[in-house]
């Protein structure tokens, strides 16, 4: 066996095997049953972004350590089919907490998420405190909410099958990424029950007037409005997270106020690699 396949065999065993370390954030090592509380306590957390419906590709990712493994149930190649098999891949190696972006601030789609064994929901496109309180709802039973207690699901297989318990276990996070919702930021931050914010900084730049993400025009604006968004987050007491484009840019946000960075994506990275490889190649 050559140098290279073995490094390479190797390093597929230590995969195999459960690393022991990993990338580990400020906030410590990887803990699913642990992440809702240490969301809510503002710890600084990392996270990483699923696009692609490729369930052994999503567990190889989820056994790195990242804190959470956020799955694009918006923009992403899966659909709501896809969702279980993606908390069961995210949850196989016990290392990180799945949580899934929904469509929409859709009761239902939240309801489904969740009985998917989403640790949380990330959801998109909220322009008030109104459409941040459905979605709080959503996410919690009688008497605070509107979810329906699922019976047996994967939600009852990791979380039990207590109603306060669940709640306890699982996080609502709304997007700011639009102008209604900077309009309405202080609110929408104090709304009761929202544990978390996050920035999508592509429609966010939209919003401002970009015309399109990376924009140089709206630079400045979109860097102050960021800032604005932190500092409202931390008023309100609620997590502040952004999607970063790689982990040096997650690691310069939490170092603003930012309290968890999401690191790009997998159909990103996995482009990126082969054009990489190919370039090598051919040099």
């Amino acid at each position: 066996m050559s140098t290279a396949a073995g490094s390479a065999a190797g390093a597929a065993g230590a995969a195999d095997s459960g690393p022991p370390g990993g990338p580990a954030s400020p906030g410590g090592p990887a803990s699913p049953e642990d992440f809702a509380r240490r969301l809510r306590a503002r710890q600084p957390l990392i996270g990483y972004w699923i696009a692609c419906d490729n369930p052994v590709g999503t567990e190889r990712i989820a056994s790195l350590g990242y804190d959470y493994i956020g799955v694009d149930g918006q923009h992403g190649v899966m659909h709501q089919p896809g969702w279980q098999a993606a908390m069961m891949a995210v949850d196989a190696r016990g290392r990180s907490a799945g949580l899934i972006r929904v469509p929409s601030v859709d009761p239902v789609a939240i309801g489904t998420a969740l009985d998917s064994g989403a640790r949380g929901v990330v959801v998109p496109m909220v322009g008030d405190a109104r459409d941040a309180a459905v979605a709080v709802a959503a996410c919690r039973h009688w008497p605070t909410g509107t979810r329906s207690l699922s019976g047996p699901v994967r939600a009852e297989l990791r979380m039990g099958s207590v109603p306060a318990e669940l709640d306890a276990a699982a996080v609502c996070i709304v997007m700011i990424e639009t102008a209604a919702a900077l309009e309405n930021l202080e609110a929408i931050c104090a709304t009761p029950g929202l544990d978390a914010v996050y920035i999508g900084p592509a429609d966010l730049s939209v919003a401002l007037g970009a015309r399109c993400f990376g924009d140089p025009a709206v630079k400045a604006d979109l860097e102050a409005a960021l800032r604005r968004v932190t500092a409202a987050a931390e008023e309100a007491g609620i997590a502040c997270g952004i999607h970063c484009l790689d982990g040096a840019s997650a690691a310069e946000r939490l170092g603003e106020g930012f309290t968890f960075a999401t690191v790009s994506s997998d159909i990103t990275h996995l482009q990126q690699a082969a054009a990489d490889h190919l370039a090598a190649a051919r040099a």
